[in-house]
């Protein structure tokens, strides 16, 4: 069954539309899924630019505001799946048609993704409501934390399941919050622990996400690993430093285990 996924945060700066693209890519040349990925940040758009989409006829908000029909928005990206982009420049719209103008769509992708606005208004509820499950991106620090837990009890009034948390850029510091902290907080499982690594930065001056400009980088496999999850598959990291790691390890990270059973509660 198709599912709309909705990417969030209430902080901007997180690295949800990086996230949003790396997800994109992956499910599509490594599941072989076909997705739609849709600018949901109607006042501050900037997923056509991640992918280097500078020019188009038309955007979602053609679409909201009924002026053309869904399919003459979406764009082919060359990486393999569809973009449907925002307007840079605003137009007056009605956000809660976002979940009515997408259902159709559901006959044609395996996943939708959203990439909703940080800001706690409108337009992250139409997110909230157009999406099937949402993953919720954070820092570990504690004030993106606070952003996470208000995130994170919104989404459960408007009753839309929050499936994980996606933890970014991540340094190994003794300073940052923890991931058992983080999900004692939110009572939400982190699926992935995502490594502060410049190589986002260089990927994104060209446009491309970094799990296909660096696919064997530690944060493009776990970007992998997290793709493999949302459809219920395992992604084997066979690189040579993994397996000396796996031989070394005393325990399987915390994120590890709740990817197994997803992936499990999924099949």
């Amino acid at each position: 069954m198709t599912k709309i996924i909705g990417v969030i945060s209430i902080k901007g700066g997180v690295g949800k539309t990086t996230a949003v693209t790396n997800l994109a890519n992956v499910l599509s040349n490594e599941f072989d899924k076909k997705v739609l990925v849709v600018d949901a940040n109607f006042s501050a758009p900037t997923l056509a630019l991640y992918l280097g989409l500078k020019e188009y006829d038309f955007s979602l908000h053609d679409v909201l505001n009924d002026k053309i029909p869904v399919s003459d928005a979406i764009l082919k990206h060359n990486l393999g799946f569809d973009v449907i982009p925002s307007s840079l420049v605003p137009k007056k719209i009605n956000p809660y048609d976002l979940k009515e103008k997408l259902e159709h769509l559901k006959e044609y992708y395996d996943i939708i993704l959203l990439d909703s606005s940080p800001n706690l208004n409108e337009e992250i509820l139409a997110t909230m409501v157009a999406s099937d499950e949402l993953f919720v991106v954070s820092t570990p620090d504690h004030p993106t934390l606070k952003s996470t837990i208000n995130a994170v009890n919104v989404a459960q009034k408007k009753k839309t399941p929050i499936t994980g948390i996606i933890l970014n850029r991540v340094r190994n510091k003794n300073f940052e919050v923890n991931l058992n902290d983080i999900e004692l907080a939110t009572s939400v499982p982190v699926l992935a622990v995502l490594p502060e690594d410049v190589k986002v930065l260089e990927a994104l001056s060209r446009s491309i996400p970094v799990s296909n400009y660096y696919p064997k980088r530690d944060l493009s496999i776990e970007y992998k690993k997290l793709g493999g999850c949302i459809v219920g598959n395992s992604f084997k990291d066979n690189r040579f430093i993994t397996k000396v790691k796996d031989v070394l390890k005393r325990e399987i990270p915390k994120q590890e285990v709740n990817r197994s059973c997803m992936i499990e509660a999924i099949k």
